[in-house]
């Protein structure tokens, strides 16, 4: 019998931990996709293509899952606001484990033609849509459960969801390829995407045990419910969302940078080993899943904006070292980068995001606002940067100097947009964020 909620409110750190499990089955799911772009979904479902071009077909429909999150995040952001985040959890789990493991029994191209590329975007979408609905509630769930001086540090549990789903998939990848080419490629590869029914159950009987948030459940008591919480959000603090986008720039690149595109440079363009890159995303990921904790923790104490911005410049100042250390084609300098990478640049800059982008937002819109802020700044900064990435190493003849060049530009947009949002660190998360214009500071000190 599934558990249901009980009159005891659970405690932060069961909630926080409910939130992490949640969301590292969800990403794990997400992310599969992403390494199978770059290690399968080339030469079974575009084989019709050759070389650069079937590379940049399976990138293109990796892209389509971030153009589809948009939608997730504003379908269940506005009922998340409307209901509850318990419910849409739920549906966000079952969406994103039955599209992933169905894409573990499509056809290839050589079965059933050009059906196999349709139905796989097809999948993809729902996966875009599934997840699109999920980042919000498992932050929201983590951070509204939480004491405001312990705000950063549960909220950043639900963050570790995306390197502990990355590990999760990069492991399972790693083992897989350990049989023979023609086993991954018949059958190898399904296995790590049919596991998600199992994961699919577990996450379920988590969630079910976990009661609505109480910041929601005040909203609902106080009659307060936002008609269309989106409307309210565009229409209440415009600013914050469109620089909210702006941090999260540097975040989506970074890790898709190195997780998707670097991975398949070291496969595709030096055709080195895959375990090479699988090695060291398995240990970044798993090093990230600590130091999300650490630096989440952190911003309790130093705040939200320098440890983000700490992250921000050593991301800015590794660009280039990075390209360096792959195009070496030295073993142990390519596990390091991505060690790094994965590891240190993104637990850094990752930590402190879920409560900073919380504590900027009224609760009645929230989910709204988080949904919107990942998703929509995820087209471009997520969904394109291995195609982005790929046209420029094309244009620098097989080098990585203009994606360096790339990667130095988005963290100055981060870095900028950082600097223009206020410090929220013990901000009461009924007290939004709302810029006051210059010149109504001045007739205020008047």
């Amino acid at each position: 019998m599934l558990p249901t909620s009980t009159t005891t409110p659970p405690t932060p750190r069961k909630v926080a931990m409910a939130s992490a499990v949640g969301a590292t089955i969800e990403w794990y799911d997400f992310f599969l996709y992403g390494t199978a772009a770059g290690l399968v979904f080339d030469k079974l479902f575009f084989n019709g293509l050759d070389g650069a071009a079937a590379q940049f077909a399976a990138f293109g429909t990796f892209a389509v899952g971030f153009l589809a999150r948009p939608v997730g995040g504003l379908i269940f952001g506005h009922f998340g606001d409307r209901i509850g985040r318990k419910q849409m959890l739920l549906m966000t789990l079952l969406i994103m484990g039955l599209g992933t493991a169905l894409i573990g029994l499509l056809p290839s191209y050589d079965a059933i033609g050009v059906w196999a590329p349709i139905l796989l975007v097809v999948l993809r979408i729902l996966q875009g849509i599934g997840v699109g609905g999920e980042y919000g509630g498992a932050v929201l769930l983590a951070v509204e459960y939480a004491p405001a001086e312990r705000r950063g540090f549960f909220g950043s549990f639900a963050h570790i969801g995306v390197p502990g789903g990355l590990f999760l998939a990069a492991a399972s990848f790693s083992i897989a390829s350990q049989l023979p080419d023609d086993a991954f490629l018949a059958w190898g590869w399904r296995v790590c995407f049919l596991v998600s029914i199992v994961l699919l159950a577990i996450g379920a009987w988590i969630r079910l045990s976990v009661m609505e948030t109480p910041a929601f459940q005040q909203v609902q008591e106080r009659k307060e419910v936002a008609a269309v919480p989106f409307k309210e959000l565009v229409a209440s603090q415009p600013r914050a969302l469109l620089l909210g986008m702006g941090t999260r720039f540097i975040e989506g690149f970074t890790f898709n940078l190195f997780s998707v595109y670097f991975l398949a440079y070291v496969v595709t363009n030096l055709e080195l080993p895959k375990s090479w890159a699988l090695d060291g995303i398995m240990v970044g990921a798993l090093l990230g899943v600590g130091l999300v904790i650490a630096t989440g923790a952190l911003s309790d104490r130093l705040g939200r904006k320098p440890v983000y911005r700490f992250g921000t410049w050593m991301a800015l100042l590794f660009a280039f070292p990075a390209a360096a250390l792959l195009q070496s084609e030295n073993r142990w300098a390519i596990f390091a980068t991505f060690v790094i990478g994965l590891g240190v640049l993104y637990g850094i800059v990752y930590g402190p995001l879920a409560s900073y982008w919380s504590e900027l937002f009224d609760t009645r819109y929230r989910y709204s606002a988080l949904s919107s802020l990942y998703q929509i700044s995820g087209i471009v900064a997520s969904g394109f940067t291995p195609l982005i990435a790929a046209w420029l190493v094309v244009r620098g003849d097989g080098s990585l100097w203009l994606v360096a060049g790339y990667n130095v530009v988005v963290a100055v947009i981060s870095l900028v947009c950082a600097r223009l949002l206020p410090e929220t660190q013990g901000r009461d998360l009924d007290e939004p964020w709302v810029a006051v214009p210059k010149r109504e500071k001045e007739l205020a000190r008047v």
